[in-house]
């Protein structure tokens, strides 16, 4: 059980690396890795009470891994305290401690609590590091290292982009491009929607994350596009015409990828044929959703709508962490251009002042 405000990082890299239903899978198609559910990053009454039903009704193990810098943000530590409770009911206080495994700062009430809990693993989140910019902390890597991810590929790849970002003539710099282009398109185009395309389900939560790193870091100051994750093919069954037709105000990124991680499923052949698809039998998925791409990156260039695309060789640790280290960066000297502290977030301190005070 995964708890924590800052949880989107570890969701997206055990959403684009492990199996779709890692969850449902036996243990032993699961490698023996655990179940990993998230929670502390709201407070919707039903939602925690199914969890805490499911985790109940489970005759095995559980346990606890906590993610908050100080402590003090409320819907993480209300939910700590709740399921800290369920816990505790079910192994004992003097196992609690084995069970709990914070990653917070050298000091707050997170780390008061585990060290009152007896908490025999603490894992440091870095000063100075907020958690939009965490991913690549033990806020992500501990969580995922407990799904069996190759946490040294994902770290490789990040410092893979460093050296790109310092050593890559402007041309060739996937950073500066990256930059340039989203840059421009909001302040010479009126762009003030920033829409990151993801072309693979798996990719919803690294849109999400990026969502937040985005909307926190450049949303100041009455400035800023605002980001907003669209999952093809399935939006372009709803959000699509009004990305077609609509107002003039959107720039959007593709990302996709080259290769999959499973074979090519085919359409396939079949008796009944009313669907009239079996002209289509022998191409696959891939080819598909390739076909999906080109047409409505041509579609909206037709209309003189602008995209950009963002090619993954392939959904994996080590491309991730070059993808992830690439998007703070890029955030990072958007800030700068816009004269913005991409790193404080005083309009989200307001809100937690406010439901304090209610």
């Amino acid at each position: 059980l995964g708890i924590g405000e800052s949880y989107m990082g570890a969701r997206a890299l055990m959403e684009a690396c492990c199996h779709p239903y890692h969850n449902e899978l036996s243990r032993g198609d699961r490698g023996a890795r655990p179940r990993m559910y998230f929670e502390g990053n709201n407070v919707d009454n039903d939602f925690s009470q199914g969890l805490l039903d499911l985790l109940k009704a489970d005759d095995t193990d559980w346990s606890i891994v906590v993610i908050s810098k100080s402590g003090g943000t409320l819907e993480t530590a209300v939910a700590f305290r709740q399921f800290l409770r369920a816990l505790t009911e079910k192994v004992g206080s003097e196992r609690t401690g084995e069970l709990v495994v914070p990653v917070t700062g050298k000091s707050g009430k997170l780390f008061e609590l585990s060290q009152a809990i007896g908490c025999q693993d603490v894992f440091e989140v870095p000063d100075g590091v907020g958690g939009r910019f965490s991913i690549l902390s033990p806020v992500g890597l501990v969580p995922a290292s407990m799904l069996g991810l190759d946490v040294v590929k994902l770290l490789e790849g990040a410092a893979s982009m460093n050296e790109h970002f310092r050593t890559a003539a402007y041309e060739d710099n996937v950073v500066q491009q990256f930059v340039a282009s989203n840059h421009l398109m909001y302040r010479q185009r009126g762009c003030n929607l920033r829409l990151m395309s993801v072309w693979a389900k798996s990719l919803e939560a690294v849109g999400l994350w990026y969502d937040q790193l985005m909307a926190e870091s450049l949303g100041k100051h009455e400035r800023g596009a605002t980001p907003l994750t669209i999952v093809n093919t399935c939006d372009l069954h709803s959000r699509a015409q009004q990305h077609q037709e609509g107002a003039r105000d959107k720039y959007i990124v593709n990302i996709m990828t080259e290769s999959w991680r499973r074979d090519a499923l085919p359409v396939g052949q079949q008796t009944w044929d009313q669907d009239q698809l079996n002209q289509l039998a022998d191409r696959t998925l891939p080819e598909i959703m390739t076909a999906a791409i080109k047409g409505t990156n041509k579609a909206y260039a037709d209309d003189r709508r602008p995209t950009a695309d963002l090619v993954l060789p392939s959904i994996d640790e080590f491309h991730l962490g070059q993808l992830f280290q690439m998007l703070m960066i890029a955030t990072i000297v958007e800030g700068r251009l816009m004269d913005i502290n991409p790193y404080g977030q005083p309009g989200v301190e307001a809100y937690k002042v406010n439901m304090k005070a209610e």
